[in-house]
């Protein structure tokens, strides 16, 4: 599957999270300085939306429990969670920022 058009680069905030829908998928977008990673928008210990947390480097923060996740990878840093978000390679093509929904990597925990 190509990648497909999720949002323009000037709507992803830098250090911040734009949460999207694309091709049905939730995911919250996130901008630091020339790099866009694209994650799930759920949190995986509690079904919280991530793109609602704080951002920090390359990591987002969910804001009801405290639980943080690597935007490269998906994997949890810190408890409560323990399990992976999935993660989406992204390609930034003019303004616009892409992501490829293809069937991604096995999550590893």
């Amino acid at each position: 599957m190509p990648a497909v058009p999720a949002a323009p680069l000037a709507d992803v905030p830098e250090g911040g999270a734009l949460a999207v829908v694309v091709d049905g998928v939730e995911i919250a977008l996130v901008r630091d300085g020339d790099t866009v990673y694209a994650i799930a928008d759920e949190c995986s210990h509690a079904a919280i939306p991530l793109s609602e947390g704080e951002v920090e480097g390359c990591e987002i923060e969910c804001w009801l429990h405290g639980s943080r996740f690597d935007l490269r990878t998906g994997k949890p840093v810190n408890l409560p969670a323990t399990e992976p978000v999935q993660t989406y390679p992204t390609t930034i093509e003019g303004e616009q920022v892409l992501v490829d929904l293809s069937p991604a990597q096995e999550l590893n925990a």
